[in-house]
């Protein structure tokens, strides 16, 4: 009977194992395909919105320009979550995108404003760009790879079940010993093959690829490596000094501003106007 419990652990573990690599492979083998400048990633000059949506996604994008907007004074941004608009007239794509977001009210929290962006033309527009380059993950593979990493998960876990299940039903002597041992080889396999998404296939379930990776990284943002916090402050320095910052706040995000109530305008789990 037992063998009937090693059956499935195999099957599951053989089979969730072999598709996470096929899958992985096929994720890997995707930059290949792109087109150029995806082989000369290295030469690819990042935008403020590109470096955003490779940290972070299509919300960093959001926090970016939400954050940009309100400190040229043309959106204002509330610690309670909510964004007004100042200056109806966005000055790039984006800024449009995130105006018509807000919607005609002028007024809109900014859960809201980050989920109606992820289905807008202009981020669908810079994600498209970056995958065709090579930098960004297509949204196929992440997904894909996510789904078979935590079916790995499963199998795993179906295995431990499977060994208790069939452990429970043999004599304890001599057979547990060997039983076990049996069981041992597919949790060996699982456990393996998740150690090796943790350092080869991770990667390819976030918004950069390895080359945006690469590419994200060579950006110079201010407390780089040490956890420092940026305050913002652009007078000392002019524009240089506010690219700076946001710079840092698309490639760290939320945690480079050092002022709270900014954090509390970006966080996306809000209270309402009036708790």
């Amino acid at each position: 009977m037992w063998v009937i419990f090693l059956l499935v652990a195999w099957g599951a573990a053989f089979l969730t194992c072999a598709r996470l690599c096929l899958i992985a492979s096929a994720a890997a083998l995707a930059p290949a395909s792109a087109q150029e400048p995806g082989a000369d990633a290295g030469a690819w000059g990042l935008t403020l919105y590109e470096a955003a949506f490779l940290a972070g996604g299509p919300h960093r994008v959001t926090d970016l320009a939400l954050v940009s907007m309100s400190r040229q004074r043309r959106l204002l941004l509330a610690h309670t979550g909510w964004a007004t608009v100042v200056d109806p007239v966005g000055r790039d794509d984006m800024e449009r995108s995130v105006i018509t977001a807000i919607g005609p009210e002028g007024q809109s929290r900014v859960p809201a404003i980050k989920a109606a962006l992820t289905a807008a033309d202009s981020v669908r527009a810079l994600a498209e760009r970056l995958t065709a380059a090579g930098l960004a993950v297509s949204p196929a593979d992440r997904t894909n790879v996510s789904s078979a990493i935590r079916q790995v998960r499963g199998a795993c876990a179906l295995v431990v079940c499977m060994a208790v299940a069939a452990l429970l039903i043999v004599p304890p002597q001599p057979s547990a010993g060997p039983v076990a041992a049996w069981f041992a080889l597919p949790l060996v396999l699982t456990l393996g093959c998740l150690a090796i998404v943790r350092y080869e296939i991770r990667p390819y379930t976030h918004w950069a690829s390895p080359a945006g990776a690469r590419v994200l990284g060579r950006m110079d943002t201010p407390g780089r490596g040490n956890g420092a916090e940026v305050d913002g402050s652009a007078e000392e320095d002019g524009s240089a000094g506010e690219r700076s910052f946001l710079t840092a706040l698309a490639v760290r995000g939320r945690a480079a501003l050092a002022d709270p109530q900014l954090r509390a305008a970006l966080a996306e789990n809000l209270r309402g106007p009036h708790d």
